[in-house]
C-alpha cells in the first residue's frame, strides 16, 4: 500500500487553539493572555457561570486585544453548568447566537443526559436545524459511560459514542476516549469527514476523566495528529488539558507550552503505517 499524500493537504496548517477550560480556575481573560504569550492561534470559550464567558462584546474585546481568534464556543451542556442559560435548547441556541456574534463557525455540545428524555428524542434533528438556522457547525462531543459499582450506567442519549450516530459534525476528545476505553486513532479514522473539531489531551484509562498533557497517556495522540495532518482535516485542534493542580509559578504555562509543542510537531508529520511503501 502506498502512502501518497497530496502535497497541498500535507502543507495545510491545522490551527492549534487553547480552550479556556485549560486555565481553570483562572479566568477567560487569562486564557486569551496565555494563548497570546505561548503562540496559540485562537481560543475556544467554555461558557460557564463566569460573566465574561457569556458576553459576546467582552469576548470580542479580548479577541482584539490579544490578537486571538475565537475558534469555537463550548455550550454550557455540562453537569456543572446546568443552571446557565436555561433549558437545554436555550443553551444551544444562545451558544449559536454568540458564535455568530463573535464570528466563529463551531459550537461544541455534549449529548443529552438520559433524564433529558424529551430533549434527547429530538436532539439529532434539532441540532441539524439549529446549525442551519445560525449557519454554524454544531459538533457533538464524544463522552464516556458512567460506572457505578463496577457496572456501566446509561448516562447519555442517544449514546456517549458519536460513532454510528446521525450527526453532521463531531468533536473528538482524547481524555473522554481514554475514560471510555476507546481507541482515538481508530475512531478518528472511522469518523472521516464528520470530524469537525478535536480536543487535544490524553488519559491513562483509569476510569477518570483526566485531561492529561498529550503523549503522557495511552491514546496514540501522536499517530492521531499525524493522521489528521495527512487526511485533509479542515477543522481546529484545541488544547483542553487540566492544569488545576499546577502549584508553582510557570507550571501551568509549561504544561500548555508542551501541549502546543506536541501538537505542532505531530501535525507537521504525515502518518506512515507499518507496511506502507
Amino acid at each position: 500500500m502506498s502512502n501518497d499524500v497530496d502535497p497541498e493537504v500535507n502543507d495545510r496548517q491545522i490551527p492549534v487553539a487553547l480552550s479556556s477550560a485549560s486555565v481553570y480556575p483562572l479566568s477567560v481573560h487569562d486564557a486569551f493572555a496565555v494563548a497570546q504569550d505561548l503562540g496559540y492561534e485562537g481560543v475556544e470559550v467554555m461558557v460557564t457561570n463566569n460573566a465574561v464567558s457569556q458576553n459576546p462584546d467582552a469576548l470580542i474585546q479580548l479577541s482584539h486585544r490579544y490578537h486571538q481568534k475565537i475558534v469555537s464556543i463550548h455550550a454550557p451542556t455540562l453537569l456543572l453548568t446546568q443552571q446557565v442559560w436555561g433549558t437545554a435548547w436555550s443553551k444551544i441556541e444562545k451558544s449559536c447566537q454568540m458564535a455568530a456574534e463573535v464570528d466563529c463557525d463551531t459550537v461544541v455540545v455534549h449529548p443529552p443526559f438520559r433524564w433529558q428524555s424529551n430533549y434527547a428524542e429530538n436532539f439529532v434533528e434539532g441540532v441539524r436545524e439549529m446549525a442551519a438556522t445560525y449557519q454554524v457547525r454544531i459538533a457533538v462531543e464524544n463522552m464516556y459511560p458512567w460506572r457505578v459499582r463496577g457496572r456501566e450506567a446509561l448516562a447519555y442519549l442517544p449514546h456517549w459514542d458519536p460513532l454510528g450516530q446521525d450527526y453532521d459534525d463531531v468533536t473528538w476528545d482524547f481524555s473522554h476516549a481514554a475514560t471510555a476505553g476507546a481507541n482515538s486513532l481508530e475512531a478518528i479514522t472511522a469518523l472521516g469527514s464528520k470530524l469537525r473539531h478535536v480536543h487535544l489531551t490524553d488519559g491513562s484509562g483509569s476510569g477518570k476523566d483526566e485531561h492529561l498533557v498529550p503523549g503522557t497517556g495511552t491514546q496514540q495522540c501522536a499517530d492521531a495528529l499525524q493522521h489528521l495532518a495527512s487526511s485533509g482535516f479542515d477543522g481546529v485542534v484545541v488544547a483542553e488539558i487540566s492544569t488545576r493542580k499546577a502549584k508553582v509559578a510557570g507550571e501551568r504555562e509549561e504544561m500548555l507550552a508542551e501541549t502546543l509543542r506536541f501538537a505542532r510537531q505531530h501535525l507537521s508529520i504525515p502518518l506512515v503505517r507499518s507496511g506502507d511503501n
